[in-house]
């Protein structure tokens, strides 16, 4: 698609205001963009739907604007799908002139385009991500789907910046299959913290 179209539009999912319910920021009140369009593609996905970019509406960046100055919350989060596939340049310059913090939740598997407050990067198995997230990325969480990926979680914890913060996220679908072996493990290794999908208990977006 024609970048220059970024500067007006943008492929849209969905967007919606609710309290964030995973990592760093759990509990805090956000208004989620959530862009359409995947290069990841993980198995365990719950939101195959924003995948295709095709199916989704442009929509006008002061559209998404005006919806998120109707809730008069200030913190952001732009996640997909996978967003750094979009120079997301244009939208978050439009969201820091009304004075937005504005994070991402990314695989990592783009260059990142635009002004961010906070960078989630939450590398997946099925697309290596690139070098330079290890590098500006303020919260690591690793999702587990099988005990193995333990060890890989380490092998990318390894590279981060120092004052990164670690989180191990069990996949929803095999939580009580896993809990008690990342308990254990987060106990032996306490640089790391528990995160959990809490929107999902309280049924929320």
């Amino acid at each position: 698609m024609n970048e220059e179209v970024f500067k007006n539009k943008i492929p849209l999912m969905e967007q919606y205001y609710t309290i964030q319910g995973e990592g760093y920021y759990s509990g805090r009140p956000a208004v989620f963009i959530r862009l359409a369009g995947c290069d990841v593609g993980c198995v365990w996905c719950d939101v195959k739907e924003s995948w295709d970019e095709k199916v989704h509406p442009l929509v006008s960046i002061n559209s998404i604007i005006d919806e998120v100055l109707k809730t008069g919350c200030k913190f952001v989060v732009i996640t997909g799908g996978e967003p750094t596939i979009y120079n997301l340049s244009f939208l978050t310059t439009a969201l820091k002139t009304h004075g937005m913090e504005i994070a991402i939740e990314t695989s990592g598997t783009n260059p990142l385009r635009g002004e961010l407050s906070w960078v989630t990067f939450s590398p997946k198995k099925f697309k290596e991500p690139l070098d330079d997230y290890y590098q500006f990325s303020d919260e690591l969480k690793v999702v587990v789907y099988h005990p193995s990926d333990l060890k890989w979680a380490e092998e990318h914890a390894a590279k981060m910046k120092s004052d990164c913060h670690f989180f191990l996220q069990p996949e929803w679908s095999k939580m009580e299959e896993l809990m008690p072996e990342i308990l254990s493990y987060i106990k032996a290794n306490p640089k790391w913290k528990l995160s959990l999908q809490t929107h999902k208990f309280i049924n929320i977006p």
